[in-house]
């Protein structure tokens, strides 16, 4: 299994002191926790995309780029791709091109995002989401696997002989999971591709979630990808500890009552009995997680949100340091036992070159044998 963490990149005032950090500290901050993540072991750092207040992360290959550059191991994702306002051929390039940077350390997620006003800034309609969400990944997949391209849709103008450059490193694109809260129709996406598919678990009760990653792997199977145990699965998570999970209630409340997102809503109590939020201990939050399994079964990959809601970038790195060196040793050790040998790994560039040069054998023994 894969573990890391995702950032909504969020500018919020800290309720505790009052003070808002400055877009450029916010930025600076995203990329200290990058680094400390790879520092601590992790495996994932994801970034959202948005261009909104009170958000900041409006390009994510120029932040991953800058992260590349300071890492040797840490694997960069987004924690959404906007695929129905960016332009798949953009989104070709701009990924192609991180991805020889990063020397394959790249893979992303595609969504719609949640911030309806962001459709008509880039010249859509938020009615169409659904279909642009699938006429521009159908385009995309064309041109990372084509690399002479002829497209008509509906949405954009057409393509005529079209390259997209560069190619995608060693002929393999990246890694493509895609991103869902709500939509049946995303799931369905995913499985009909033999994509990867992220269920950002973290606002919902349990039950929807199981729904819809039980219709993914469903579906997975039916496209003859493999088994529905071995579809891709990626999980989201939100964590706040302390060694006492008195102190983590207590330090965490002013945030949680405060948050853009469920502040001045349901109780942290209630919160918590009813999504994957886990405030206390270390040892807490490594049972909730290990739960995730009994829900959704053996899975790919487990996110965490950990710097949202105006923490301060000190108190995330001390979060951090107790993930990578009390948690995650633990979930890594305990998700190993009983995991059958036919669940896959969370792919990355060298197995998916792996698997292209298996093929390739396979292939090649099969009309030997015919010849």
């Amino acid at each position: 299994m894969q573990f890391g963490i995702f950032t909504v990149g969020d500018v919020t005032t800290d309720p505790t002191t009052g003070r808002t950090p400055s877009e450029r500290e916010r930025i600076k901050a995203m990329v200290a926790i990058a680094l400390k993540a790879e520092e601590v072991g992790l495996d994932v750092f994801a970034t959202g995309e948005h261009h909104n207040p009170p958000f900041v992360p409006s390009s994510p290959t120029t932040m991953l780029g800058y992260i590349a550059a300071r890492t040797e191991r840490l694997i960069l994702s987004t924690a959404t791709t906007l695929i129905t306002t960016n332009d798949p051929v953009k989104i070709a390039e701009d990924y192609a091109m991180l991805q020889h940077l990063a020397d394959g350390r790249v893979d992303l997620m595609m969504g719609r995002g949640n911030t309806g006003p962001v459709y008509p800034w880039f010249g859509q309609d938020i009615r169409n989401g659904i279909p642009l969400a699938v006429e521009n990944y159908a385009l995309l997949h064309r041109l990372w696997r084509q690399d002479v391209v002829d497209w008509e849709g509906r949405f954009r103008t057409p393509l005529q002989s079209f390259t997209s450059t560069p190619r995608p490193l060693d002929g393999v694109p990246p890694f493509v999971w895609h991103g869902s809260i709500r939509s049946p129709e995303i799931a369905e996406q995913a499985a009909y591709y033999g994509d990867g598919f992220f269920a950002n678990n973290i606002f919902w009760p349990k039950e929807h979630f199981i729904r819809l990653v039980d219709l993914y792997r469903e579906r997975f199977a039916h496209y003859g990808h493999g088994t529905p145990e071995q579809a891709i699965v990626g999980l989201g998570g939100q964590v706040f500890m302390r060694r006492n999970s008195q102190d983590a209630v207590r330090e965490f409340r002013p945030y949680f009552d405060n948050a853009p997102v469920y502040g001045h809503g349901p109780s942290l109590e209630r919160f918590t009995a009813e999504t994957p939020l886990t405030v206390g201990s270390p040892q807490q939050v490594i049972d909730r997680t290990l739960e995730f399994r009994e829900h959704f079964g053996d899975y790919q990959r487990q996110l965490f949100l950990m710097d949202h809601a105006g923490l301060p970038l000190r108190t995330v790195l001390e979060q951090l340091d107790i993930l990578g060196e009390e948690v995650v040793p633990v979930l890594r050790r305990e998700f190993a036992i009983g995991r059958p040998a036919r669940v896959p790994d969370a792919p990355t560039h060298a197995s998916l070159l792996a698997r292209r040069a298996a093929g390739a054998a396979a292939e090649q023994a099969s009309a030997g044998s015919s010849a």
